[in-house]
């Protein structure tokens, strides 16, 4: 199993976490430590896809611990260094948003922040509607900075929703990887 400390941020762009959760799953058997961390949405929503309970005893039963559900237990991971890497899937535009702005009123955007004192690498998978439109910007500047690496990500219904972006969730451990060793996995966008 592969020693390095991964944090993994739900947010709650609900419609892909049963894609996100495949790639987490696979995480947990490959990394000793897997470290859940779940925004105060996906820690308390029930949606169509699912309830918020069952999501929640699955993501800590295959961690082996429970999940970091709040700013207080969010602040240490800077501190104590608990992380070699923090995986933010799905990145919803509401986090983009307050990761371009330095926002860090949530559990996952505080973890970020705690996580990128120690200068290691943020991987962002991307579920945004309004990625193409409002958030653009904010994936620039997100690019343009130190230690946020992406995975690549592509237009998932260009006819029906022309400002969506999302991440191809089969691309996380690779890109987890490359991020891992300071670069980013290319090609960066994908054709739909």
């Amino acid at each position: 199993m592969k020693k390095e400390r991964i944090g993994f941020a739900f947010c709650g762009s609900f419609c892909t976490h049963k894609k996100v959760l495949e790639q987490y799953l696979l995480l947990t058997q490959e990394y000793e430590t897997v470290i859940p961390i779940v925004s105060e949405s996906a820690a308390s929503t029930d949606t169509r896809f699912g309830s918020a309970a069952d999501f929640l005893k699955t993501v800590e039963t295959a961690a082996g611990r429970s999940a970091i559900r709040c700013i207080r237990d969010a602040e240490p991971i800077g501190p104590k260094k608990l992380l070699d890497a923090l995986v933010i899937a799905p990145c919803t535009g509401n986090t983009l948003a307050k990761l371009s702005g330095g926002v860090t009123d949530s559990t996952v955007t505080l973890a970020a922040k705690a996580h990128l004192r120690n200068g290691r690498p943020v991987l962002l998978a991307i579920a945004s509607n309004d990625a193409l439109a409002g958030n653009a910007e904010n994936i620039g500047r997100l690019l343009a900075r130190k230690h946020y690496y992406f995975v690549p990500f592509g237009q998932d219904d260009p006819e029906g929703k022309p400002c969506s972006l999302v991440a191809d969730m089969n691309q996380l451990r690779p890109a987890l990887e490359a991020a891992l060793q300071g670069r980013q996995l290319q090609p960066l966008l994908l054709h739909t």
